[in-house]
């Protein structure tokens, strides 16, 4: 489990990272409309994720991580053809959450900016 703050959740660094910016990525998506998670999936390339390279289990995996921790809710939507999916919604605390992962995010831009500019000059 997480802290919500993107502290490990089993699998390593790599899944750290792309949880690190899954889940805001998704409560954007959902700041938009609320959407099924295959049109979330499709919706991430926006922000340069492959769609073939995002296992699906992980992507709902996320969303019901964050409808535990209180960010989004999910029901049934009345679709004319086909089962039943399950529709996503941003709530209230998921919008503010998603206000502090961009000032975290900004942060760890500046940080990078500042590391790659360090590197640079050194390395001229």
């Amino acid at each position: 489990m997480t802290d919500g703050r993107g502290s490990e959740l089993g699998g390593g660094r790599r899944r750290q990272g792309v949880m690190g910016f899954l889940r805001p990525a998704l409560l954007f998506l959902l700041t938009r409309e609320n959407a099924h998670g295959y049109s979330l999936l499709d919706g991430l390339t926006e922000f340069g994720f492959n769609p073939d390279r995002i296992d699906p289990s992980l992507l709902y995996r996320t969303l019901r991580e964050m409808e535990e921790s209180g960010w989004v809710s999910s029901y049934l939507g009345e679709e004319s053809r086909g089962p039943q999916r399950r529709v996503y919604q941003l709530k209230p605390e998921g919008k503010t959450f998603l206000a502090e992962l961009i000032v975290g995010l900004r942060q760890r831009r500046d940080e990078i900016d500042i590391l790659l500019q360090t590197y640079d000059q050194k390395n001229k």
